[in-house]
Parts: structure tokens; C-alpha cells; sequence
């Protein structure tokens, strides 16, 4: 079943690999390139799935991570994280991650890292 999802990352080149990634499956409704941008367009489009960066300027994922939460507690965010950012990826699970994929993106494990977090309809 096809989710829609809002993409975040401050990387436009990254914006567009996920979104090539998930267009075959998933809707990719809206993109933002900083917590500020993400919080305003989850609070616009009410999306499935939010795809966030974790390093990002003016308001980093964590932080938005935590304002979405506290918006809508039952929303999904998938936290994207480069190798070796252990202690931001635990920082990002106590502010509600609901689970992450790591770069370089491979669309097996993206596609498998939505469905994990809001789940196969058969």
C-alpha cells in the first residue's frame, strides 16, 4: 500500500535519491530542508511517513523529531544517518524515532524501514 511520505534532509541531492527510491512505491507529498521546514509541512500535509536527517542546520532532526511527536504522537519518523553516528541515532530514539536507515541509501532497506514502522496492509 502506497504511504505518503514528507522527505528531510538539508542535502538536496539526498532529497532526490530518496525520492527516486520511493516514487515507484510510496508518495513522496512534500520535501524540507530543516527541522523548522519539516515540523510546518508535517503540520500542513499530514503525512504516513517522515524520512528526517539528522544533522541539519537552524533545527536539527532530533529536535523536530521531538516537536512531531508532541504534535501528533502517533506519527512515523524515520531518522537517515551517516555510519558512525551511534550517539545521535540513541539521542534521536529518545526523542521518538520510530526507526532509521543509514547512508548511502539502498532501497531495500528503506522500503523495508517504512513498512516496519507503519506496517503491511495486506
Amino acid at each position: 500500500m502506497a504511504r505518503s511520505v514528507l522527505v528531510v534532509d538539508d542535502s538536496a541531492f539526498m532529497r532526490n535519491l530518496l525520492k527516486q527510491l520511493l516514487e515507484d512505491d510510496h508518495d513522496v507529498v512534500g520535501e524540507a530542508e530543516n527541522g523548522v521546514e519539516a515540523v510546518e509541512l508535517y503540520r500542513e500535509l499530514d503525512p504516513d511517513v517522515v524520512t528526517m536527517d539528522v544533522v541539519m542546520p537552524i533545527r536539527n532532526g532530533i529536535e523536530a523529531t521531538s516537536e512531531i511527536k508532541s504534535i501528533d504522537p502517533d506519527s512515523s519518523v524515520i531518522m537517515c544517518t551517516s555510519v558512525g553516528q551511534e550517539e545521535k541515532m540513541r539521542q534521536a530514539v529518545e526523542a521518538g524515532a520510530d526507526g532509521y536507515i543509514t547512508k548511502p541509501f539502498q532501497k531495500p532497506n528503506v522500503l523495508e524501514a517504512i513498512d516496519d514502522v507503519v506496517g503491511v496492509e495486506a
